[in-house]
């Protein structure tokens, strides 16, 4: 059998969404395979994304081919999509409209990977990309599994986005299989019932994983058996918004290669924070985050 090698593997759709600000819109990649996949390579790492899309979208994935990011692509009937739709007053919060789903992976879809990579991270766009069953099967192959939680509570349903809790079953099957869970204020309060992020933090670390990391407002957030750390944004703007999360993880995991948990929060936050700044991922130069690593913390 063929193996293959990479430093991070990102498991999600690549999605084309809508993004609306204030009523004016543009269309954009997006997905973790998207933001994420892009700011790894930018950061020298060896990128492999594993996604679903409409065959006649394929077109889609030269992106990948460009900057150097292996991909496995498995065509669906749909190509999934949302619309994120802001107002500039507040650009935490949106509200959704699906544009499509690109459907359930399939256990057969995950290439062998010898030696494993570093981090086999599980980021889908909303729930119905993976079910536990594959989760499973993933966890048995590749120790070191990270999730965005987003993929078991983020639903779609009638036309409409929205988040739903998970069972108490639910949440020990889930998060015992997780290395590095990511999740954002919003869905750690859905989870826990804690508006607190440390309470929650604390709920959600019983269930097994080794570090949480959590997005919220004011910055990024890190949990882990011992130690928490928090380091705040530092962008000017938010006109990037979109793909905050998906940038934070890879930037964040990234940095684990080599570095303390610590030191590789600091740098996710300032990554992410010159990321905010405009549309798209991320892709300036590192020199560019270390500046702003030495002027702002």
């Amino acid at each position: 059998m063929n193996t293959e090698s990479a430093d991070i593997v990102i498991l999600g759709h690549l999605a084309k969404d809508i993004i609306e600000i204030d009523g004016t819109s543009y269309t954009s990649l997006g997905g973790a395979v998207y933001y994420g996949g892009m700011a790894g390579s930018h950061m020298g790492l060896k990128i492999t994304v594993i996604t679903r899309l409409k065959e006649d979208d394929f077109s889609l994935l030269e992106v990948f081919k460009k900057n150097g990011i292996k991909y496995f692509a498995y065509p669906s009937e749909e190509t999934s999509g949302l619309r994120n739709i802001y107002s500039s007053k507040n650009m935490e919060f949106r509200d959704y409209k699906p544009l499509g789903f690109a459907g359930l992976f399939k256990r057969e879809e995950i290439p062998e990977f010898n030696p494993p990579p570093k981090f086999f991270i599980i980021s889908p766009i909303v729930a119905g990309e993976i079910n536990l069953e594959l989760l499973e099967h993933i966890k048995k192959k590749y120790n070191n599994v990270c999730l965005d939680i987003q993929g078991f509570i983020r639903l779609i349903d009638h036309g409409k986005v929205f988040y739903s809790t998970l069972s108490l079953k639910e949440k020990k099957q889930i998060i015992s299989n997780i290395e590095v869970l990511k999740l954002d204020q919003t869905e750690a309060e859905i989870l826990t019932c804690h508006q607190n992020i440390n309470q929650a933090a604390k709920k959600l670390a019983k269930f097994g994983p080794n570090e949480i990391l959590i997005t919220h407002e004011k910055g990024i957030s890190l949990y882990t058996s011992n130690s928490k750390f928090t380091f705040p944004w530092k962008n000017k703007n938010s006109v990037g918004r979109t793909g905050r999360g998906d940038t934070v993880f890879i930037s964040y995991l990234g940095s684990r290669l080599d570095k303390k948990p610590e030191e590789s929060l600091k740098f996710a936050a300032a990554l992410t924070s010159l990321k905010l700044e405009s549309p798209g991922p991320f892709n300036l130069p590192l020199y560019q985050v270390e500046s702003l690593i030495k002027k702002e913390y």
